[in-house]
């Protein structure tokens, strides 16, 4: 159909302000969705932070060391807390101001774990070298005792030792008995019929006095102890000791009255219990 001119203008008139009022709506509808893109990146980057936030915290929970039965099981808990924490902000169920705050409150609690932990940690390195130095005092004071101890042994070796008697300008000589009882010294091993050991004992003043059996061993050029039947010794005499020096003499003599000896080097020792007080030899032909 024909329009008239002026029918036409109006058609067009109408038409501009609707593309004119489409394109107002169209810019204006643009502005808000770059807007609500704008919101909705914030609103994921601060999610994010707070994901992330939360990671470090459940790895620093992790990381905490305590032998604290009590604290471990608080540890745990809030570990518990900070993992529950995360998933809801990960699945967005939770508001981030509320996941901030509570976060927040997290790190609080954690920041007083860690310093706790500090101070006992710092408290049982201080109990470890006062313990160390302790064990070291007390090895230092058994060391002291074990030194005393053998300085006491050896004051007492000492001491027993220097009550032992001493016997000094030992000699022995073969004797051959003749009439009447007289002795003669002899170098002739057949002709002996006993073995005469003199000695001076010693002044001790620190042996105790009285009664004491001096021993006389009599060893043969054979390696052979010539003792008595039921003895160990060659010969024994009792000796009264008054802490003076005396000179004592002991025989060795044979019950057969033969002593059957034999040329030779013999070693003589006298014996007071099992100490050796005095030595000599005595060489018959």
């Amino acid at each position: 159909m024909n329009l008239s001119p002026k029918h036409s203008l109006i058609a067009i008139a109408v038409l501009f302000v609707i593309c004119a009022f489409l394109g107002i709506q169209l810019y204006v509808n643009s502005n808000n969705f770059e807007k609500l893109q704008g919101e909705y990146g914030e609103i994921t980057l601060e999610k994010d932070l707070v994901v992330l936030d939360l990671e470090k915290m459940r790895f620093s929970y992790d990381t905490l060391e305590t032998e604290n039965s009590m604290m471990i099981a608080e540890i745990a808990a809030q570990r518990d807390r900070v993992d529950g924490l995360l998933t809801k902000v990960k699945n967005g169920n939770w508001s981030l101001a509320r996941a901030k705050k509570e976060a927040e409150t997290l790190r609080d609690i954690m920041k007083g774990y860690v310093a706790t932990i500090d101070s006992v940690n710092q408290l049982n390195r201080a109990l470890n070298d006062e313990n160390f130095a302790m064990k070291e005092r007390v090895e230092e004071v058994q060391d002291r005792n074990e030194n005393l101890e053998k300085r006491q042994e050896n004051m007492e070796d000492i001491i027993e030792a220097g009550q032992v008697l001493h016997a000094s300008e030992v000699t022995a000589t073969g004797v051959r008995l003749v009439s009447g009882g007289r002795q003669r010294d002899t170098q002739k091993a057949g002709r002996a019929d006993m073995i005469k050991v003199c000695f001076t004992i010693l002044e001790n003043r620190i042996a105790e006095s009285g009664n004491k059996d001096l021993h006389l061993r009599i060893t043969a050029a054979d390696g052979s102890i010539l003792a008595v039947e039921g003895s160990a010794y060659s010969a024994t005499r009792s000796l009264d000791y008054t802490n003076e020096r005396l000179v004592f003499c002991i025989y060795y003599t044979s019950e057969n009255d033969e002593l059957g000896l034999t040329a030779g080097i013999y070693e003589i020792e006298i014996l007071e219990d099992d100490f050796t007080i005095g030595t000599t030899s005595l060489e018959l032909r």
